[in-house]
């Protein structure tokens, strides 16, 4: 299995072991210099020397954030952070130090989660863990001989899609990274047979299993984030979730950036075009991976409402350059290029929560339920318009 289980190391010491640290000659022509370099879960990264100091400032700053962790732990004792639950129960003192708990940890959590920290802190805050206890401890390795050998169709698009996820990552991209993705994949595809496989899963389930270490917790996770996280029907065949998620994203587009919005819609620019990935690869293939993970520390604590707040901070923080657009093409370019170098997490998640604001659970919940029927409707009218005797004869 990729990595090791981490142990209760000082995180400066964790991170050292990883990470090198570039130290730019005051004479480099900063923006004409290429620079390649891994990061702290092995992937290639290529920016230019701003961007690589960038990275070391995040990095400090996780280091920083791994010393009061640890200053809580010893404070507060072991798993304090699960002492966050303000139930109606708990009385006087409790309830006061349980809601303190809920405030810092969310405070915490925005934050970012030190990757040391990460397995144990995502596994039992999804719900993770408690879904695996309610099945026989060994019901991840039984399904995984049942399913051995078994071919349906998605196991076939999982074979064709495992060399394309993330090649040449020194891990992913072997023939064990292979093997242990696809049998994350074909076992959850059996689990959930309606589901079955999407591609886009393919990325989120790797990423999983970097930072899970092992492939039964990245499993639970990928279970907990179908099937309680997200919103239903993302990856089913029509994909009916992720067309009703397009739509409240455009929705919020027009409410809380109108500028950007009717200037887009001047385009005839498409959405879609470029959120249909992020929200089906949760931002894995499009931001460097420790901004991804940063997205998922929030994403697996206060649920999916954190996308919709990241994927407007990307209009957001290219709005002036946005708004000078005339083509679609430059759009997507901007877009693309620019969440490619967002390797400071704490400049995306300040402009995601300070800038756009905050959008409760409950708020995409109606967004949602209002918008549903008619997306329902539109892709009942495209099925039908494929399914014609007049579509069937040309």
């Amino acid at each position: 299995m990729y990595g090791t289980q981490e142990s209760s190391r000082n995180i400066s010491f964790d991170y050292q072991s990883h990470v090198i640290s570039y130290r730019p000659s005051i004479y480099t022509r900063r923006a004409n210099i290429t620079v390649k370099f891994q990061d702290l879960y092995e992937f290639t990264v290529e920016g230019n020397v701003d961007d690589v100091n960038v990275l070391n400032e995040v990095r400090e700053r996780v280091r920083q954030q791994g010393r009061v962790w640890w200053a809580l732990e010893a404070s507060k004792g072991a798993n304090w952070y699960l002492e966050t639950n303000v139930s109606s129960s708990l009385k006087g003192s409790l309830k006061f130090s349980a809601l303190a708990n809920a405030v810092t940890l969310r405070r915490l959590i925005r934050k970012g989660i030190p990757p040391v920290w990460r397995p144990k802190v995502w596994f039992t805050l999804s719900g993770a863990a408690k879904k695996k206890s309610t099945v026989p401890e060994s019901y991840y390795s039984d399904l995984t001989k049942a399913t051995t050998g078994e071919v349906t169709a998605a196991t076939k698009q999982i074979d064709h899609d495992l060399p394309r996820t993330f090649p040449g990552h020194p891990w992913l991209d072997t023939p064990e990274g292979h093997a242990a993705l696809r049998r994350v994949l074909v076992v959850y595809s059996f689990r959930d047979s309606y589901v079955g496989y999407c591609q886009g899963l393919n990325y989120v389930a790797a990423l999983l299993l970097l930072v899970m270490k092992t492939e039964e917790d990245a499993f639970w996770m990928l279970a907990v984030l179908l099937e309680n996280v997200l919103v239903n029907d993302c990856y089913t065949n029509n994909l009916t979730g992720c067309h009703v998620e397009q739509r409240v994203f455009k929705d919020l587009l027009a409410k809380k950036l109108p500028k950007i919005a009717s200037h887009l819609e001047d385009l005839e620019f498409d959405a879609s075009l470029v959120a249909t990935e992020w929200f089906l690869c949760l931002f894995s293939k499009s931001l460097p991976s420790e901004t991804s993970l940063r997205v998922w520390d929030i994403l697996f604590y206060e649920g999916a409402k954190v996308l919709f707040n990241v994927a407007l901070a990307f209009f957001k923080m290219k709005e002036d350059e946005l708004l000078l657009t005339q083509h679609v093409g430059d759009v997507v370019h901007i877009l693309q290029k620019s969440t490619h170098h967002l390797f400071d997490p704490d400049e995306l998640l300040g402009v995601a929560f300070d800038e756009i604001g905050s959008m409760t659970t409950n708020t995409i919940s109606k967004e949602r339920k209002k918008l549903e029927p008619e997306v329902m409707a539109e892709l009942d009218e495209r099925l039908g318009r494929l399914n014609s005797p007049k579509a069937e004869g040309s």
